[in-house]
């Protein structure tokens, strides 16, 4: 038996006035995801427990099965593992966002214009030659980045500059606020030196090194993962995951959708046992309020991954698939939001109930905790 466990970021949504009133994935042409969902098991999942943040980190941790209530401990940490960051006990890690202001404060775009991770390189080298020292940059993925710091700089409330888009900017409050704030202001002279969208830098999701067993030890069986944002990249490389790069990979609407959806093929058809699929764009997209591009996200998702993959699944015997994203992220509020979202499973032998894979067919289904559906895809 196969596993395959696809995540589209963030896709889950709310009515929208620009759709006649309808979501998304009610509007998107999926032929192949309507097939899996008229013989699969549909449901609501809570990913974002109870009192955690409504995050990636929180609600990917819970889609590879581990309970956040027990092994998250901030955002960061996890971005720093993809990175091959290795925390120490005195030391915690922030996630550093290439952000756009206006002088007024107000945030402009929590992702800098999303630049090019070799220009955003250089910037953050700028960072570390300037401003390094007590504290330490690492360059990431376009706007995403890393800040290590000394433990006792943890003690901050930072509000994730997605959250403030179009807002006046909430600056970090709390014991080390003073510090983050300095460095911020500070970052704006080093960004001024290059021809980026980006005016500064934004500290938030600080966290340690969270323990975590094994995929392997926790289920017995051997995982690959696909993705091009280092927080899951992260995850998968805390619970020793086999994680893949794919050449063109991105977190943007330009994703290697066949790319990772080969990476996952290949990888089962190498011995694993369980493969999981993330891309970003429909996540993007509701960030940034674009109705278009989240429909095309999900057209992508069916016609770039979900056709070929199931073709590909069958040739490799029978296999289970579990869909679902993260989180939501309406195109409304821009941000994430912590409701339920729906899932499918999918059973290559044995039919299920059957029904839509939309929020309003799972409705008044009853909510089940996002960390167990794990457990289900492998019970079979």
């Amino acid at each position: 038996m196969k596993y395959v466990v696809c995540i589209p970021d963030g896709c889950a949504d709310e009515p929208v006035p620009a759709l006649e009133g309808r979501t998304p994935l009610e509007v998107a042409h999926m032929p192949t995801l309507a097939r899996l969902a008229a013989r699969g098991t549909l449901g609501r999942a809570r990913v974002i427990p109870e009192g955690l943040p409504a995050g990636s980190d929180v609600g990917n941790m819970s889609i590879l099965g581990y309970d956040p209530q027990r092994y998250h401990n901030g955002r960061a940490s996890i971005e720093a593992a993809a990175m091959g960051l290795r925390l120490g006990p005195d030391e915690v890690a922030y996630r550093c966002n290439l952000v756009t202001t206006d002088g007024d404060g107000t945030m402009l775009d929590f992702a800098g214009g999303h630049p090019p991770s070799a220009v955003a390189a250089e910037v953050v080298d700028a960072l570390q030659d300037t401003l390094g020292g007590e504290v330490a940059f690492h360059a990431g993925v376009q706007y995403r980045h890393i800040m290590v710091a000394p433990a006792d700089w943890a003690e901050a409330d930072c509000t994730p500059p997605h959250d403030l888009t179009g807002m006046p900017a909430v600056l970090p409050t709390g014991p080390a606020a003073p510090r983050l704030r300095a460095l911020m202001d500070a970052s704006r002279d080093v960004l001024a030196r290059f021809d980026v969208a980006a005016t500064q830098v934004w500290f938030w999701g600080q966290g340690t090194s969270p323990q975590m067993p094994s995929f392997a030890d926790r289920y017995g069986k051997a995982a690959g993962l696909v993705s091009a944002v280092d927080l899951v990249r992260g995850l998968g490389v805390l619970t020793g995951m086999d994680v893949v790069t794919v050449p063109g990979a991105t977190a943007w609407y330009d994703t290697n959708y066949e790319g990772k959806r080969d990476a996952a093929l290949a990888g089962l058809a190498a011995g694993a046992d369980l493969f999981v699929i993330h891309v970003e764009a429909s996540d993007e997209a509701g960030h940034a309020g674009d109705v278009a591009e989240k429909v095309k996200s999900l057209e992508n998702w069916d016609r770039r991954i979900l056709a070929d993959l199931v073709t590909g699944l069958e040739e490799l015997g029978p296999w289970r698939l579990l869909l679902l994203p993260d989180h939501a992220t309406p195109l409304e509020l821009r941000t994430h939001t912590a409701d339920p979202v729906p899932y499918l499973l999918a059973d290559s032998q044995i039919a299920g109930p059957g029904g839509s894979y939309t929020e309003a067919a799972t409705a008044q289904a009853p909510v089940v905790p996002g960390h167990r559906l794990m457990g289900e895809l492998l019970r079979s």
